[in-house]
């Protein structure tokens, strides 16, 4: 078995190591370095004699499992209070195919965890040989299918042989033990709360009245990333942040934002009142620049981004916006990022239809008014601009799709005498708002039509 490279043992030489405190940089640099480890396209993930390359921090199911390499094998026990938790690869994965040899002692409830992240739900193979335990089923907060005939193929006291592979969004399982099928799994489109990237995580199970030396390990493993079989423009690393596959490259999807400088970006007016790091725009409370334009226009294009509020923020979204000095919420258009939970109440006001968030400022009002998450949850625009023709989408709503020149404005000249084209801006608006920040941008991409 080859050795990780040392340099991995910086991750996760201790269990209590925290994937969270990587930064992007170093999680791509770690996985460069398993990728000169290849041996015919495989990784090796575990060294035969340390924890390099796994943490406890980063997924769900995070706990006080005892974690150690005995007989040259990754071991988990319950803590002595009958805690359970994961281990995590420190590197996260898409599409792949994952081999292990696994002993359990009986009983026992372990699994196997695959794209794990904070906010992802992922999906569990289940090891659990406790009675009535099931071996093989898949879950994800709850059965999504059950196995009750798989157990048989367990070898009771030895070492299983043990394959998962993953693929597509929604994601295909099949599994194999002992060289005989295990599971076949496919994920219903449409169930929400999953990512299509995350972490690898082993199971143990807590809160059970097994015999406190019982024990599950795990050897020989590793992983063989596959080239994604779905046509997704985006992968997600399991933190939100989002790239461009190949696919979306392909289609002609590029960031308008690279995650840690305003490049590409202008402030209009006094140049403050902005700051980028770690993937986000933020829209800060100080400063003297109310619009971030970028300095290329457009004019036919789709364009998705991230954002959240502060309460009390007031913020938009410009498209095809003039740079003559004008509005350009009516130079373009403007479509609206308002604190709609709290506007009213605090400023003791009435908004207008067309002032609530998702609408068309001036002109339209949104068609889902409560498609906007909570305040402090990042929300998703997704927006079509095509001539004349504009469809919104908020967190995949539809708000809109309309022919801006059939629209009467009660705001604004017609659509017909404002710019056919201009440039794509995020508004830093008067608001009373507490803290450092009016608004949060992220995962900022534009494809031209």
């Amino acid at each position: 078995m080859k050795r990780l490279p040392a340099a991995l043992g910086l991750l996760a030489l201790l269990p209590a190591c925290d994937s969270l405190a990587l930064s992007k940089d170093e999680r791509h640099e770690a996985k460069d370095a398993l990728a000169r480890e290849r041996d015919g396209g495989w990784n090796e993930l575990f060294d035969g004699k340390t924890l390099a390359g796994w943490v406890t921090k980063g997924g769900r199911y995070e706990g006080n499992a005892l974690w150690t390499v005995e007989d040259g094998a990754i071991t988990g026990r319950q803590s002595d209070k009958r805690e359970g938790g994961l281990i995590f690869t420190a590197v996260p994965y898409t599409d792949f195919e994952l081999e292990l040899d696994v002993r359990l002692d009986e009983p026992f409830d372990s699994g196997i965890f695959l794209r794990m992240a904070p906010a992802g739900k992922g999906a569990q193979v289940t090891l659990d040989l406790c009675p009535n335990g099931e071996l093989g089923a898949i879950y994800a907060d709850g059965f999504l299918q059950h196995n009750a005939e798989a157990r048989k193929l367990w070898k009771s006291g030895a070492w299983n042989h043990v394959t998962v592979k993953i693929t597509g969004n929604p994601y295909h399982i099949v599994s194999t033990i002992n060289g005989a099928p295990l599971v076949d799994y496919q994920q219903p489109a449409g169930m929400e709360g999953f990512v299509p990237t995350g972490l690898v995580g082993l199971q143990v199970h807590g809160q059970r009245d097994d015999p406190p030396q019982n024990k599950v390990q795990f050897k020989n493993l590793r992983l063989r990333e596959l080239t994604p079989t779905s046509r997704e423009m985006f992968t997600e690393d399991g933190y939100g942040l989002l790239t461009l596959t190949p696919w979306g490259e392909a289609n002609g999807w590029k960031p308008l934002f690279d995650g840690h400088s305003l490049a590409g970006w202008e402030p209009l007016g006094q140049p403050t009142g902005y700051a980028a790091k770690d993937g986000v725009l933020s829209l800060l409370t100080q400063g003297g620049s109310e619009t971030l334009a970028t300095k290329e226009d457009f004019q036919d294009f789709e364009l998705r981004l991230d954002f959240k509020i502060s309460a009390m923020a007031n913020s938009g979204l410009f498209l095809r916006a003039a740079r003559d000095g004008s509005n350009p919420a009516f130079s373009g258009c403007e479509v609206q990022i308002l604190d709609d939970f709290n506007w009213e109440t605090q400023t003791k006001s009435t908004l207008k239809p067309w002032q609530h968030t998702g609408s068309l400022y001036g002109s339209i009002a949104s068609g889902e008014p409560k498609a906007m998450k909570p305040l402090g949850e990042w929300n998703t625009y997704s927006v079509r601009y095509a001539g004349t023709s504009l469809t919104t989408k908020l967190n995949g709503k539809e708000l809109y799709s309309v022919d801006t020149a059939m629209l009467s404005p009660e705001q604004g000249e017609p659509f017909a005498k404002r710019a056919p084209k201009g440039f794509i801006g995020l508004q830093r608006h008067a608001g009373d708002v507490q803290g450092e920040a009016y608004a949060w941008f992220r995962n900022v991409f534009v494809r031209k039509l």
